[in-house]
C-alpha cells in the first residue's frame, strides 16, 4: 500500500520495520505559524534512507509520510493538550504520569512547540481537525504497523519490530525530561524490557558496540507508543526502539547528510542481517 500519507511495502521475513517521524509532506491544513525551517528540526530526518535496504530484503516496511510536528503518531490518540483545542475535547484524556509530562513539554499527540520552545501555532484547533488527524493519519499507521507485525508472527511464529528513529546530539529544553542530556551513538529502548526479550535487546546493543558505538539502554528513550501497544514477547513478539544519533549520519543544522551516512547504513544493513538469521525462541 501506498498514498500520500503512509507507504507499507509488505515483506515475508520475520522482521517489521517502520519510521514514524521522517515524513516531509506537510499537509495544506497544517496552517503552523512557526517557519518551516524551524518546524523541520523535529523531523527524524533521513531515517527512511537509513534503512532503504530493507524491502530488497524481504522485511516489510512502515512509513509516515506526514510530519510527526503534524500528529506525532507515536503517541497515544489520548495524549491531547485540551489547551490546544478552541472549543473543548470530550473524548478520552491520558492521565499517566509519563503522557503528562510531554503534553506539559508541548509535545503530545498534537506539538504545541518545537523542542527548543518555538511555539508551532498563533492559533487555537478545532475538535474536528484533531479527530481527523486521528483518522487520516494516526489510526491508519497504527493499522499498518499491527498488521504487518501480525503476518509476519502468522509467517514465522515470531516477529522482530523495530522501532526506527533519530535524535540529536544533545537534548534540548523541551525535548525531554533531560534537557542538555549529550545522547550516546545509539539508544535502545523495550520498556523495561516489557515489549521484547531483554535478550534479543542485547543482541542489538552488542552487535552496536561490536561495530564501535557507544550504546544506552532505556535511558532516555524506553520507547513510547509503538512498541509499547506491538510489543508482547511472552507471546513472541518484540518490539524494540532504535534511536540513532544524528550527529552520525547528517549536519543538524542544513540537514545534509555527512561522510559518516554510508558507513552507518552498511551497519544498521549487518545488524538487521544478524536479526534475520537469529530465532529470539532460542535466546536464553
Amino acid at each position: 500500500m501506498s498514498s500520500t500519507l503512509i507507504r507499507h511495502l509488505p515483506g515475508s521475513a520475520p522482521l517489521v520495520l517502520d519510521s514514524p517521524h521522517s515524513g516531509v509532506a506537510y499537509p495544506a491544513d497544517f496552517r503552523h505559524a512557526c517557519e518551516l525551517a524551524v518546524l523541520r528540526q523535529a523531523e527524524d530526518t533521513h531515517v527512511e534512507k537509513l534503512y532503504d535496504f530493507a524491502p530488497a530484503l524481504g522485511i516489510a516496511w512502515i512509513e509516515a509520510l506526514f510530519p510527526r510536528s503534524y500528529i506525532d503518531v507515536n503517541r497515544n490518540a489520548t495524549e491531547i493538550d485540551v489547551e490546544m483545542i478552541e472549543d473543548g475535547w470530550s473524548d478520552a484524556v491520558e492521565t499517566t504520569p509519563a503522557a503528562l509530562a510531554k503534553v506539559r513539554l508541548g509535545k503530545g499527540l498534537i506539538w504545541r512547540m518545537t523542542d527548543d520552545g518555538v511555539p508551532i501555532y498563533a492559533r487555537q484547533l478545532s475538535s474536528a481537525e484533531v479527530r481527523q488527524r486521528i483518522e487520516r493519519c494516526w489510526r491508519p499507521y497504527h493499522e499498518a504497523v499491527s498488521r504487518a507485525i501480525a503476518d509476519a508472527h502468522a509467517r514465522h511464529g515470531y516477529s522482530i519490530h523495530l522501532n526506527c528513529h533519530s535524535m540529536p546530539a544533545v537534548a534540548a529544553t523541551y525535548a525531554t525530561e533531560f534537557p542538555g542530556l549529550v545522547h550516546a551513538d545509539f539508544v535502545i529502548g523495550d520498556r523495561d524490557g516489557s515489549t521484547a526479550s531483554p535478550a534479543l535487546s542485547q543482541l542489538v546493543c552488542d552487535t552496536l558496540r561490536g561495530f564501535g558505538y557507544d550504546v544506552a539502554y532505556n535511558h532516555p528513550y524506553k520507547g513510547v507508543e509503538l512498541v509499547r501497544r506491538n510489543g508482547d514477547p511472552a507471546s513472541h513478539r518484540h518490539s524494540i526502539q532504535v534511536e540513532v544519533n544524528r550527529k552520525l549520519y547528517m549536519d543538524e543544522a542544513t540537514l545534509e547528510r555527512n561522510a559518516g551516512f554510508a558507513r552507518l547504513r552498511g551497519h544498521l544493513q549487518q545488524l538487521v542481517e544478524r536479526l534475520l538469521a537469529t530465532d529470539p525462541r532460542t535466546l536464553a
